[in-house]
């Protein structure tokens, strides 16, 4: 009698459930049609379909207003979900990014653009930017820094090199999973992963491998690493979540790597793209002075932030390759937008200097 009243009482929950899809289902499609009216007249006067700061608005609203079980995470991830259904709708994405399939970066493509764009993995990440400055892909994703390595230093040179601009950055936690077909770890001969992986997980290796007669093999990629051991007996990798879905490796551990607060930036590029102030920006400047060798020529640079109150988050330089000289190039991600009063001031005063790389919805 208990059971059947507990069945009944299931079949209650799923039919709620399922008006509750039926629902869901219909209020997506009245919101799809609105989209598309939207993307109509976006079109009509050659605006621009993908709004970053929009999509933001959007997420916080929503957080704000929210009294249920979704934490703002769950919530983000549901509606870039949608926010991709719709922007493709309105129009079709093809999305570049550093691959292979089943990289960091492929996953931090998915995070924002969802299941339903194209994809294409790229070998290089010069193969990406020209992929965007050429129109053949939509959008670009490339990695910008990593918190526990540093700079990427080819996006910094491509940023400066080509004709694109950044749309948007996303800030993703890296997590490496330990992944093998093995029962035992005392069977593993081989572990795979790329060099700045076995860098970052360190204290697992020596905590679980202390003893043990293993060969640590560099690859090109987590996801390479992946696929290798996919084949090979008595072999691990380090790799992506992601990776080891992919290639159907068991995940023996998760989250191996030292230092938990380790994240990665990426950047979305796109050509001829231009934000809206969303009030919380940022602004990258790639900047050639005039005589950088001398004394106190990124210094005046410099105070004309510091006197209009602009906090500069980054600088990197790189050298001038083509005077023969040891001179330099600065890299500088400030907050503020280009429109900002006290941004487009220091823009007009060394316009000839500057290169203005995009301005952006600021994560972090």
């Amino acid at each position: 009698m208990q059971t059947d009243s507990v069945e009944t009482e299931l079949l209650k929950l799923r039919y709620t459930i399922d008006s509750l899809d039926e629902q869901i289902l219909h209020l997506l499609n009245q919101r799809l049609d609105v989209v598309k009216k939207v993307g109509e007249l976006k079109r009509a006067n050659n605006s621009i379909i993908y709004r970053p700061e929009r999509e933001k608005s959007i997420v916080d609203r929503l957080t704000q207003l929210n009294s249920g079980l979704l934490t703002r995470p769950a919530i983000e991830a549901i509606f870039q979900e949608i926010f991709a259904v719709a922007r493709n709708i309105e129009l079709p994405e093809r999305i570049a990014y550093l691959g292979p399939e089943g990289s960091f970066t492929h996953q931090a493509a998915e995070s924002r653009f969802g299941a339903i764009s194209e994809y294409m993995a790229m070998g290089s990440i010069r193969s990406v930017f020209e992929s965007v400055e050429t129109e053949r892909a939509r959008f670009g994703i490339v990695p910008i820094e990593n918190n526990q390595e540093g700079s990427v230093i080819e996006t910094i040179d491509l940023l400066s090199e080509k004709d694109v601009k950044i749309v948007a950055e996303i800030l993703m936690p890296i997590h490496f999973t330990f992944a093998s077909k093995c029962d035992k770890l005392t069977d593993i001969r081989r572990i795979y992963s790329k060099d700045i992986a076995f860098r970052q997980c360190q204290k697992f290796l020596t905590d679980y491998f202390e003893g043990i007669s293993v060969e640590y093999i560099p690859v090109e990629s987590t996801s390479k690493a992946a696929r290798k051991i996919s084949e090979e007996p008595n072999s691990a990798a380090i790799c992506s979540h992601i990776a080891a879905k992919l290639y159907n490796i068991p995940i023996l551990f998760n989250n191996i790597e030292d230092s938990q607060s380790n994240a990665t930036r990426f950047f979305i590029i796109g050509k001829n793209f231009v934000n809206q102030r969303s009030g919380n920006d940022k602004t990258t400047f790639v900047v050639n002075l005039p005589d950088s060798d001398k004394p106190g020529s990124l210094f005046h640079f410099l105070e004309e932030f510091n006197k209009r109150n602009i906090n500069i988050t980054k600088i990197d330089s790189r050298p001038v390759r083509n005077k023969g000289k040891f001179q330099s190039w600065f890299y500088l991600d400030f907050d503020g937008h280009i429109d900002d009063q006290s941004v487009h001031d220091i823009y007009t005063l060394h316009r000839q200097h500057i290169k203005w790389v995009g301005s952006y919805v600021k994560l972090g």
